[in-house]
């Protein structure tokens, strides 16, 4: 196909990707990010296999694996017994946990910090026969042929191409994580628990000298005291008889500003997700809750989907619509994946349900040309 322009909205982990990627193809690449530096929301992401095979087609893949630590899952309920569901394997279990922050640096140099222009707040863009003309809220506006919107849960792309599709609340349901040095804890590199009162969470490595706690509760309730209580309070839901005491040590001691609190939002399924020249990847198409752990993945595995339709197909509004209705089509079952883990009753429910839609995740996953 001919030589393209592209403007990438977000500078986060999807949107650097697709960046990286398309330059490989030959595309002119522009990042937009609006935010004063680039950065990471969260602490660590899990990468699953075909993640990584996207990574390796970029060339970084060596590099992410190195930064990172792989883990192998077994889940515990709140007494401490090991769970996994029978059937399945290791390969259903493994995944590469690494920091956001060095992640997205390196995506950033990988693409070139030229082609990344921060403080760039996207209002809106006005799409015509030929182009698309991107507003800034400072007035400037950029031409470009393709425009992709990876600007999150949020997205002010998504807001113009699909009116009344905000963001919505997922009702009750909170997330607390932090990273925080080793040190002497955790004999165990992952412990993952199902607790009481609709309550998940533990810690993983993330790296030699680092480990990210999390605590998810579903219908959590009101939120009284600071964030360290909060938190507390819903870890002691994984905890019974001294087990899980590492991971109550680990939030007693995380400073109070380290720790993120969030009410998890969820994107509305979409009618559509492209115009004839505008396109959402990631969070921006199908932000998830995080409690199946793949959002990433699934958004790298958007970026290697539109990149390879872009490479075979040459008329831009055919490539787009190709790209939507293939995405579009996965999440309708991996929608129904994530409603069927949400509701898993106990650990070894959650062990079997987890496990089935991580198995399905790998061995449907698009090939990586």
């Amino acid at each position: 196909m001919s030589r393209k322009s592209t403007i990438v909205v977000g500078g986060g982990l999807v949107g650097l990707t697709a960046a990286v990627s398309l330059k490989l193809i030959g595309h002119e690449v522009i990042v937009l990010e609006k935010a004063p530096q680039i950065r990471a929301v969260g602490a660590g992401i899990g990468l699953w296999a075909n993640a990584l095979r996207e990574f390796d087609h970029l060339g970084i893949g060596p590099e992410i694996r190195d930064m990172g630590i792989e883990h192998n899952m077994w889940f515990f309920n709140p007494a401490g017994d090991p769970v996994r569901a029978p059937g399945y394997t290791d390969r259903d279990h493994q995944f590469l946990l690494v920091p956001r922050p060095e992640l997205n640096n390196l995506l950033a140099d990988t693409i070139g910090r030229d082609r990344i222009r921060l403080d760039a707040h996207v209002t809106g863009y006005t799409e015509t026969g030929s182009d698309v003309v991107v507003h800034l809220a400072n007035g400037e506006t950029l031409r470009t042929d393709l425009l992709i919107g990876s600007d999150g849960v949020h997205s002010n792309v998504r807001k113009q191409l699909v009116p009344g599709s905000d963001a919505v609340p997922h009702s009750g349901h909170y997330s607390w994580r932090a990273i925080v040095p080793t040190g002497n804890q955790n004999s165990e590199p992952t412990v993952l628990t199902v607790g009481h009162r609709r309550t998940r969470g533990g810690y993983a490595r993330i790296a030699r000298d680092r480990a990210m706690w999390m605590v998810n509760q579903f219908d959590a309730g009101p939120l009284t005291g600071s964030k360290r209580e909060r938190a507390l309070e819903r870890a002691r839901n994984l905890t019974e008889a001294g087990w899980n005491d590492d991971l109550l040590s680990m939030i007693a001691e995380t400073p109070e500003e380290s720790i993120l609190e969030n009410q998890v939002t969820l994107v509305p399924e979409l009618p559509h997700w492209t115009s004839a020249r505008v396109a959402l990847i990631g969070d921006a198409a199908h932000g998830l809750s995080p409690h199946i752990a793949s959002g990433g993945t699934l958004g790298i595995e958007d970026v290697g989907v539109l990149r390879s339709i872009l490479t075979a197909e040459a008329d831009l509004e055919k490539a787009l619509t190709t790209y939507e209705h293939t995405r579009s089509a996965r999440f309708d079952t991996v929608r129904e994946h994530s409603t069927a883990v949400e509701h898993a009753g106990d650990a070894v429910e959650f062990a079997q349900r987890y496990a089935t839609f991580s198995h399905w995740m790998l061995t449907t996953a698009p090939a990586t040309p």
